[in-house]
């Protein structure tokens, strides 16, 4: 079916509003969006009414949120005010923006933005508001399940989490007084291998820092991308089932320390020169309890802080060993470990529905809006 096409500029009025100050927000009132959401709370507000605004400066440039009613949204979003509500909703405008994206209007690399300006170039399809509405209606339901089978997956590593903590206690303060050992005692480390892009002749998989995420483990292959070597590296620079590897460098500093556990199974899979590979080689220690261990806050703040108190800028092998580490009883630790391994069934089922869901909401959006095509 073919809808009339509208300028954005003629159904409501772009605007970004004064940034207040972090300084200036306060513990409780009107809430305040800044670019990705609630930022805090302010005594005043700009919009009465729920209102549909783009972020419009930053790294997430492009996305999109509505706000709650009475709220104040910040310059860092561009507030679609004025909309004629008696002829566009604003979910069915939501759910347009979400498949439309903004990759012709942002400008600027170093710092991305959006402007009024070039915000008059997009276009929107504009059936019936009743029409509207039954898509928007249609789409929130496909979204409220995708959200909910998030949800799920958070609640089941925020239970674990919780049980690691109540089964060992936190691994800083060591309040249940397990015995306490250096790394070195129970396996060794590697540096990742360096290499340049000329090389061929021999390919596999390397997994770099941008394959970490936030994912604790990893057990496909797939996403890590292929690389060329002259020759295959040594035996002791391809990863093993259950090795665990840290970020050792990176320039963003949130993801130096992080951590995650591999199983590449017979896959042939090396690691980049930013990563350090820890392998097990006693059956004292068990790699569920070490991947849970480095995870929480109080033992990266410890990893971080080198010992001495000060942020550093990447970690190495010294900085690891040096780490005293409490090792509980290996029953304990064995324990632990079937219940990381009866989540990692159930979030399996629930990643696949994920998935399902994902399709499903991309293949909606994607019938409703792809005369915009």
């Amino acid at each position: 079916m073919s809808w009339p096409m509208v300028k954005l500029h003629d159904i409501c009025r772009p605007k970004q509003w004064k940034t207040i100050a972090a300084s200036s927000l306060i513990a409780s009132g009107y809430p305040v969006y800044g670019a990705n959401g609630k930022i805090g709370f302010y005594s005043k507000f700009t919009h009465e009414f729920p209102t549909l605004m783009i972020t419009c400066r930053g790294a997430t440039c492009g996305n999109v949120h509505i706000s709650e009613p009475m709220a104040y949204i910040n310059g860092n979003a561009m507030a679609l005010d004025d909309i004629d509500r008696s002829k566009v909703d604003i979910k069915y405008l939501y759910y347009f923006f979400l498949k439309r994206g903004f990759d012709d209007v942002i400008s600027g690399s170093a710092q991305p933005q959006i402007t009024g300006q070039g915000l008059t170039k997009v276009e929107i399809p504009l059936p019936p508001l009743l029409e509207q509405k039954r898509i928007a209606a249609i789409l929130d339901k496909a979204n409220d399940i995708r959200q909910k089978r998030e949800q799920a997956v958070k609640l089941a590593d925020d239970f674990l989490r919780a049980t690691f903590l109540e089964m060992f206690g936190d691994p800083v303060a060591n309040p249940k007084k397990w015995d306490v050992a250096s790394l070195l005692e129970y396996g060794s480390f590697k540096n990742g291998m360096n290499f340049t892009k000329g090389e061929s002749g021999s390919v596999l998989k390397c997994l770099g820092v941008g394959n970490f995420k936030s994912l604790a483990t990893i057990t496909c292959m797939d996403n890590i991308d292929e690389i060329e070597l002259n020759t295959l590296p040594s035996d002791d620079y391809l990863l093993k089932d259950g090795d665990i590897v840290f970020v050792r460098s990176n320039g963003n500093k949130a993801l130096v320390g992080r951590c995650l556990t591999i199983y590449p199974n017979k896959e042939k899979v090396t690691f980049s020169g930013f990563c350090i590979r820890y392998r097990i080689e006693k059956s004292a220690i068990t790699a569920e309890y070490l991947n849970f261990l480095f995870r929480t806050p109080s033992m990266k703040r410890q990893m971080l802080s080198g010992g001495q108190g000060a942020n550093i800028q990447n970690i190495s092998q010294g900085t690891l060993s040096a780490l005293r580490i409490p090792v509980p009883p290996l029953d304990k630790q064995l324990a632990f470990a079937k219940l990381v391994d009866f989540r990692a069934s159930i979030l399996k089922k629930q990643y696949d529905k994920m998935s399902e869901s994902e399709k499903l909401f991309d293949a909606l959006t994607g019938d409703f809006f792809i005369f915009n095509e």
